[in-house]
């Protein structure tokens, strides 16, 4: 079967009017990516083996990265991508219709916006954007356009967790008040890394962007910039996206009215200034959810290092990712349930079954099972609890007027400054 011609939930997303590519089964997508480190290339891989992209162009900064990625790709489809280091030269040049999405959190939001507004759908990664009013300005462009928008919480298609949120909403659980998610790493102290000259040939100011400038540090880039509140969100706002998606996915609430945060930085010495160790707590009507993370001490006390555990009267379930799903019963007569994940390599992930609904969305004209939306209300909850933790209080959150209650400091938090000439997007 050919995955790509069917959307792997047969979700009923809200269908709006688009127009129709690909109804021709030998159309390709002309296909972009900006950001062309691990994560990118895991999403266009997918997007290559399911045979409907021509890779017309790539984007990065650091040729260390583009030129193996290229290289890569002419060598697995025989596209001849151009090669920018401007993603505005790429848009107006290549006229892309699907664009990919896999900078730094940091750049999300203007290069999505930008892609957007020139015509293509857009695969953007998780978390949609560093400040929670990039997220609306992204939703606004993404209608403004009518473009179809998948962000890239896989999760939501991985077929065990698909089959554990039937499991959850069909009562099996009992009625839930709590939901717990957590991911604890092992590691320690960690060590300093002096500031260096960046790779040869990357054009470091154009990494750092809207974003503050700060000296090159290999701790940094690349993949370590999830650790650096200047460009991300540290853990809550890494792994904690997927599991406050879960929580949404579950629940029929849009959105927590309260939420409270605490933690710090009590045993890394490195170069890093994210928390590393958080808990967060989220009050919505039904129940209360919770995330904790550490980056130390993960153990063999503890049966799992990450995931969600879901509270009912009927037993407890517990949503994971490389060891699927499992519902332990309050009755110890029952037996407790499981299921294996079906996941793909590398990185043990769901992105070929998110892209071919990504690709049936953009036939049908329908929002996509990730719309923009759905990530904005998903990321809304991992920037809401670091918003609480600089804070040092507890926010109540109007989530329809996306604004925090009583509190002018604390809504000046839902955006930043941006370093010029870089402008923030407005909505």
């Amino acid at each position: 079967m050919n995955v790509t011609r069917r959307s792997f939930l047969g979700t009923s997303a809200a269908g709006f009017a688009l127009p129709i590519f690909g109804a021709e089964n030998n159309k390709k997508y002309r296909t972009a990516l900006v950001g062309s480190g691990w994560w990118g290339m895991n999403i266009l891989r997918s997007a290559m083996e399911a045979g409907e992209s021509k890779v017309v162009a790539m984007c990065d900064v650091d040729p260390n990265q583009i030129d193996p990625a290229a290289a890569e790709v002419e060598k697995l489809s025989g596209d001849q991508p151009k090669k920018y280091k401007d993603y505005r030269e790429l848009l107006a040049k290549e006229k892309p219709e699907i664009v990919i999405v896999g900078t730094p959190d940091h750049w999300h939001p203007l290069v999505a916006i930008a892609a957007m507004q020139s015509g293509a759908h857009v695969y953007v990664e998780k978390p949609i954007g560093h400040t929670i009013r990039e997220g609306r300005a992204m939703v606004k462009a993404a209608r403004d356009a009518n473009r179809v928008v998948q962000v890239g919480t896989h999760r939501r298609v991985s077929p065990h967790n698909v089959s554990g949120m039937q499991f959850l909403k069909s009562g099996k659980a009992g009625k839930i008040g709590m939901v717990r998610a957590f991911v604890h790493y092992a590691g320690g102290a960690g060590e300093m890394t002096p500031d260096s000259d960046p790779p040869a040939g990357m054009d470091w100011n154009m990494w750092c962007g809207p974003a503050p400038y700060r000296a090159f540090n290999k701790k940094i880039h690349p993949k370590g910039f999830r650790q650096y509140l200047d460009y991300a969100n540290g853990t809550l706002g890494d792994w904690g996206i997927h599991w406050m998606d879960q929580i949404l996915w579950w629940t029929e609430e849009k959105w927590p009215k309260k939420v409270h945060s605490t933690g710090g930085r009590f045993i890394k010495r490195d170069n890093t200034d994210a928390p590393d160790t958080q808990v967060a707590s989220f009050e919505f009507e039904g129940f209360t959810a919770v995330w904790e993370h550490r980056q130390y001490a993960h153990n063999n006390a503890e049966k799992t290092n990450l995931g969600a555990y879901f509270y009912g009267t009927e037993g407890t379930f517990h949503m994971g990712w490389q060891d699927g799903w499992n519902f332990y019963p309050a009755n110890p007569k029952r037996p407790a349930l499981h299921e294996e994940p079906k996941l793909n390599k590398p990185d043990d992930q769901n992105i070929r079954e998110l892209w071919a609904d990504f690709l049936a969305a953009i036939k049908a004209g329908r929002r996509s099972s990730c719309d923009i939306e759905i990530g904005h209300r998903s990321t809304n909850m991992s920037l809401l609890g670091m918003l609480s933790l600089k804070l040092g209080r507890s926010v109540a959150w109007d989530g329809e007027k996306e604004t925090i209650l009583g509190d002018a400091e604390a809504n000046r938090l839902l955006s930043r400054p941006y370093r010029a000439p870089w402008e923030y997007p407005k909505a």
